[in-house]
């Protein structure tokens, strides 16, 4: 299967569970209505993101959750035949992740740690240490969790793992330094436009970029879902606003096509890179 309608969430969350779980249920009916195979919900869409990056209160962090935890079965049972990646906080024992894991009704299909922590996440989260696509009905997928986008190395390594969709879950807010009196103008707005442009071109994948929306602490997110084809162009996206934003690709044509000439993946030269880059 390769024809597939990809649609990615801009939405709230927050710490009521029962609240997200009804919200998720929500936006997986939307999904389906859409005709949509594959549904990429936000990071932290079970739970909430933190309300403060600079100095989070450890009092007042987002619930962690197992990884085998009923509210992730039941986003599962949820999402049935359609294929649905969504954020949460993951209790690992003696550390806490901020952690993304994709499913159907059959149950897990793959589980991403965010890898690169911005200053204030680390007081909240340790990191991950692998980027690893993996098999789905809608094709191969990677998970990358909002930072994680601003590092090239991070999408190619999932590319040069045969992804062909990456999944990106976001909190992103706007510039929590610099506020722009229109969020248009956000510094944070136009980079995030940028990371998920520029990374779908270098790999010449198709990229699926969800994010909340609203306010959390003092936090205001971006929303700015989106869908993007090989060639970096935007198929679909919601701006600033709640919703789903949904394309139609036929993943391994458009692949094909982006790649007819110049194939980035197999072109590289890692032998002349510094710091390992591959």
């Amino acid at each position: 299967m390769t024809t597939v309608r990809i649609a990615a969430a801009a939405a709230h969350f927050g710490r009521d569970l029962e609240f997200d779980l009804a919200r998720i249920a929500k936006l997986i009916e939307d999904a389906r209505k859409a005709g949509a195979g594959l549904l990429v919900l936000p990071d932290a869409a079970l739970g909430g993101y933190l309300a403060d990056l600079r100095q989070p209160d450890p009092e007042a962090l987002p619930p962690a959750l197992k990884p085998d935890d009923p509210l992730i079965l039941q986003v599962a049972g949820l999402a049935a035949e359609m294929v649905v990646c969504v954020g949460y906080c993951e209790d690992g024992g003696d550390e806490r992740y901020n952690a993304a894991v994709c499913v159907t009704g059959d149950g897990v299909l793959g589980r991403h740690r965010k890898v690169h922590l911005p200053a204030g996440e680390v007081a909240a989260y340790a990191p991950g240490d692998r980027f690893d696509a993996f098999d789905t009905p809608v094709g191969r997928v990677g998970m990358l969790i909002d930072y994680d986008k601003t590092f090239p190395e991070s999408a190619r390594s999932v590319a040069l793992d045969g992804a062909e969709i990456l999944a990106c879950l976001s909190a992103w807010p706007t510039s929590i330094t610099n506020r722009a009196p229109r969020m248009a103008q956000d510094r944070q707005a136009k980079l995030f436009d940028l990371y998920d442009q520029t990374r779908a071109a270098e790999n010449q994948v198709v990229l699926a970029s969800s994010n909340q929306t609203g306010t959390m602490g003092g936090m205001r997110f971006l929303g700015q879902a989106k869908v993007v084809g090989p060639g970096g162009d935007i198929l679909a996206r919601t701006w600033s606003k709640a919703g789903l934003a949904v394309a139609e690709i036929d993943v391994a044509t458009e692949i094909d096509r982006a790649r007819r000439v110049l194939r980035h993946l197999d072109e590289r030269r890692p032998s002349a890179y510094r710091g390992g880059a591959g």
